[in-house]
């Protein structure tokens, strides 16, 4: 491995990011949005039906928490693991969509978004691009 970070990669991982936080941004805001769509999200795909508008609020809270660290680059191990680990189990919660790949175009973007994510995740010491723990490091 090079002792020297190549040029792109600072710009590579930010850029993973935002676009990572972007869809995470409107994953989350369905809870507030439109909280019978997310309602339906959690019971068709990880089975937690009877979700009601409190449970969903206090969710999107805590979610929304985790997003705006892991687009600010702010806990990384903590934010970009809690993203990962999210985006994860969304993934993996729509097997049965895989099997029908042609009916469900959409659901395969999960799976390189969640290469982002653990790209992100195993690089994070090197993502400082507009990196709060970056400004917090250099301020020490």
């Amino acid at each position: 491995m090079p002792d020297t970070i190549p040029r792109a990669l600072p710009i590579s991982l930010v850029l993973l990011r935002v676009g990572v936080a972007i869809v995470m941004i409107f994953w989350t805001a369905d809870k507030f949005v439109n909280p019978q769509h997310a309602a339906g999200v959690f019971e068709n795909f990880y089975g937690l039906g009877g979700l009601g508008h409190s449970a969903l609020l206090v969710i999107g809270i805590v979610e929304a928490l985790f997003v705006l660290a892991f687009v600010a680059g702010a806990f990384k191990t903590i934010s970009y693991g809690a993203i990962l680990l999210m985006h994860s189990v969304s993934t993996l919660s729509s097997a049965g969509k895989y099997l029908e790949p042609f009916n469900n175009l959409m659901f395969l973007a999960a799976w390189p978004m969640l290469a982002a994510c653990v790209s992100l995740f195993l690089l994070r010491t090197y993502d400082r691009m507009l990196s709060i723990d970056a400004l917090r490091s250099r301020a020490s």
